[in-house]
C-alpha cells in the first residue's frame, strides 16, 4: 500500500508550497529538482530525502509512478538541494525492498506502517 492519490493532490496544492522555503536546510528533507518529461519545464519537489554513502535514496511513498519519479528515470540525472548544499545526481535506481534497509531505522518503522516497499536510490556526481 502506498498513499492515496488523494493525499497526493493535497500535499502537491498545500503541503510542498508551505515546505519549500526550508526544505532544503532540514535534516531529512530535501528538494529534487528535474525536468518534466514532456514539457521540458523545470520542478522542484520536495521530499523526505537521506544521504547514502554514495549518493541519496528516497522513499517512493507515492509509488514508482509519481510524476517525479518518472521525470528523473526519464531524464537519468537530477539535481538535489538538502542542507544548504546542491547535488548533482545520476543513475536512478528502483529498488524494492520489503525490509526497508536503505532507510535509517525509525523511517524504516514508519514506512512499515504505511506498506512503502520502493524506493529511489540516485548516485550522488
Amino acid at each position: 500500500m502506498v498513499l492515496p492519490e488523494r493525499l497526493a493532490r493535497f500535499n502537491r496544492v498545500v503541503t510542498n508550497r508551505v515546505t519549500k522555503p526550508f526544505a532544503d536546510k532540514l535534516p531529512g528533507f530535501g528538494v529534487v529538482v528535474h525536468r518534466g518529461r514532456k514539457s521540458g519545464r523545470e520542478f522542484r519537489t520536495p521530499l523526505n530525502i537521506f544521504r547514502t554513502d554514495d549518493g541519496f535514496v528516497v522513499a517512493l511513498t507515492y509509488g514508482p509512478d509519481a510524476d517525479w519519479v518518472r521525470n528523473v528515470r526519464a531524464a537519468g540525472e537530477a539535481e538535489v538541494l538538502t542542507r544548504g548544499r546542491k547535488y548533482r545526481v545520476r543513475d536512478p535506481k528502483l529498488v524494492h525492498d520489503e525490509s526497508r534497509r536503505p532507510m535509517p531505522p525509525g523511517v524504516r518503522q514508519f514506512l512499515g506502517l504505511v506498506g512503502v516497499t520502493d524506493f529511489l536510490v540516485l548516485k550522488r556526481e
